[in-house]
Parts: structure tokens; C-alpha cells; sequence
């Protein structure tokens, strides 16, 4: 199985690759400026015996996207699956924002999603499966979140219009939205409030804790496998219940 992920070098998109290195799967992680990140990224998933290539790309751009896939074509003819994790953090009331960075940062969160997709459909083979990370901030109003959260709502929204294109294809595209979880971009948005906030989290959640990675990363393997060949442009909550949304 060949696997790429963008934002895979830290986070939610590193656990991911975690699992499906692990299970003898080939491993782009594609990240944009980190490159000590990428570099322990790697080295992480080769100690445990896995295969992984760090990528440099900035997918925020059609050209970005189209660079990627000529990089991961030079090593492999198909993919398998995409993980479309790759973030602008960007926060801070929506008023209050520089218009250029937010227009940046609805590109990078929300349309890339098309400008990944349409890249990669050389290497898209029937039974391939895209899974673009989203979160709750996508329904629902968290404080300094808008610049993050509308642009997941648009991906997901674009998500479903490219079921009738995909479908046909045999390619299928779903989100995955994580609950709470302890990471940079949650650090980055809470700061010195962050402890605060991940214990009152863990309190307020009917499971009585926040997740942890092996609470999504299978799900993300089931959307990859054949028995998830009928599902098709949904957003699957991980939150143990807490916010329960429709």
C-alpha cells in the first residue's frame, strides 16, 4: 500500500502514518517548512522498521500540489490513499485578522483539498481512497477558530461535490474530524490556557477523557480498506460523544 499525507510530519497526520508504516505500507509524508520535524519523522517510522520519504511542498497552491505529485510519482505509480491534513494555523478573532494571511489560510485549509485531487488523479486507481482531517470547528463557533474551522467547512462541502466525480471512478472521499486532542495547532490556539482547556475537555466529555491517536487512526484504515467501498462523502465525529453533532 502506498500512503501519503499531507501535514504528516507532526500531530494527527503522524500518528496516522505511525499505523500504516507499521503495517508494511510506503509512506509520503509531505510537509511545507519544518524540516527537523520531517527529519525525526522519518527517523521515527524507520526505527520501528517502516518505510517513510519526507516530502517539501507547499500543497496551499495549484502549482504547490502539482510539485508534490510529480515528486511521488518519480518513486511510485499509484496511490492508495491521500490524508489531507496539512494546516494553516492562523488565529485570532476573524475582524481582527490580516486579509491576505486569512485568504491564505482558507486556501491552504479548505480549497487545496481540490487543487490535491485533482494533482493526484494519475496516480488514483480504482479501490483509492482520499481522507481530508477535519474537526469540530467546522459546525460549530470556537472562539479564534474562523480561520481554521470555515475553511474545513468548505473542504468538506467540496468533499461532497467530488463524490459524483470520484465515485465513477471507483475513488472514494470522506473526513474525519478528531475530537480533542493534545497538539501544536491546539497549543498554538490556547496557549498558556492549553492544560486548562485539555482537562476541562476531558471533564465535559460523556466518555470521560479526550482521545488519543488510536482512537482515529483505525477508522482512517477501515476508510482505506475494501469493506469502506460504499461510503462515501461523510464527516465521522471522534469525540467520544461530546458535541455530539448531526
Amino acid at each position: 500500500m502506498t500512503v501519503l499525507i499531507t501535514g504528516g510530519t507532526k500531530g494527527v497526520g503522524l500518528a496516522i502514518a505511525r499505523r500504516f508504516a507499521a503495517e508494511g505500507a510506503e509512506v509520503f509524508l509531505a510537509y511545507r517548512q519544518d524540516t527537523a520535524a520531517a527529519k525525526a519523522a522519518v527517523s521515527q517510522i524507520e526505527a520501528r522498521g517502516g518505510r517513510a520519504v519526507a516530502l517539501q511542498a507547499d500543497v496551499g497552491t495549484p502549482q504547490g500540489a502539482r510539485r508534490l505529485m510529480e515528486e511521488v510519482a518519480v518513486r511510485t505509480d499509484r496511490l492508495d490513499l491521500i490524508v489531507h491534513g496539512a494546516v494553516k494555523v492562523l488565529v485570532g478573532p476573524l475582524l481582527d485578522l490580516d486579509p491576505t494571511e486569512l485568504a491564505e489560510a482558507i486556501t491552504l485549509n479548505g480549497t487545496s483539498l481540490v487543487f490535491l485531487t485533482q494533482a493526484a488523479l494519475p496516480l488514483l486507481k480504482r479501490g483509492a481512497s482520499i481522507v481530508f482531517l477535519s474537526s469540530r470547528g467546522s459546525r460549530q463557533n470556537v472562539p479564534s477558530y474562523g480561520a481554521i474551522g470555515a475553511g474545513k467547512a468548505l473542504a468538506e462541502s467540496l468533499a461532497r461535490y467530488l463524490v459524483p466525480e470520484l465515485a465513477p471512478r471507483g475513488i472514494r472521499i470522506n473526513c474525519v474530524a478528531p475530537g480533542t486532542l493534545d497538539t501544536e495547532a491546539v497549543r498554538n490556539l490556547f496557549g498558556a490556557d492549553t492544560d486548562a482547556f485539555l482537562a476541562n475537555e476531558a471533564a465535559g466529555n460523556p466518555s470521560g477523557r479526550n482521545i488519543a491517536n488510536d482512537d482515529y487512526v483505525g477508522l482512517v484504515a477501515f476508510l482505506a480498506s475494501p469493506e469502506a467501498s460504499m461510503i462515501q462523502g461523510q464527516v465521522i465525529f471522534v469525540n467520544g460523544g461530546q458535541y455530539v453533532i448531526a
